[in-house]
């Protein structure tokens, strides 16, 4: 059975930056795309970032392009979400996931295998 867990997230002031991670097991981490979303309160996850399996393709929200930067490790098994100049609005629990698939799709909460079980992120003014 396959497992993402998610860390990193945390309390910071906007303009700050936070780097949340993602360590998978249980199955080939190299073979398949992965990708972060963000539910806020009220409101419905939304994707942020995807990534192909080799790290060769990204795709990034316009909500958080050029703030945002998803990279991983396949060695490492871990994915990273970079995130820089934090807005109030980027306040929302992360939740890493498998997508079952090896290249990015054009709407990733369809492709969802393996969710984490979310690290929250708060942003304050």
């Amino acid at each position: 059975q396959g497992q993402v867990v998610e860390s990193g997230g945390g309390l910071v002031q906007a303009g700050g930056s936070l780097r949340l991670s993602c360590t998978a097991s249980g199955f080939p981490f190299e073979d398949y795309a992965m990708g972060w979303f963000r539910q806020a309160p009220g409101k419905e996850r939304e994707g942020v970032s995807c990534i192909t399996h080799s790290g060769g393709t990204t795709h990034t929200a316009d909500s958080v392009k050029g703030r945002f930067t998803i990279s991983r490790d396949n060695d490492k098994k871990t994915l990273y979400l970079q995130m820089n100049s934090l807005k109030p609005e980027d306040t929302a629990t992360y939740y890493c996931a498998q997508l079952r698939w090896g290249y990015c799709p054009g709407f990733m909460l369809n492709f969802v295998g393996y969710w984490g079980q979310g690290t929250k992120v708060t942003v304050s003014s």
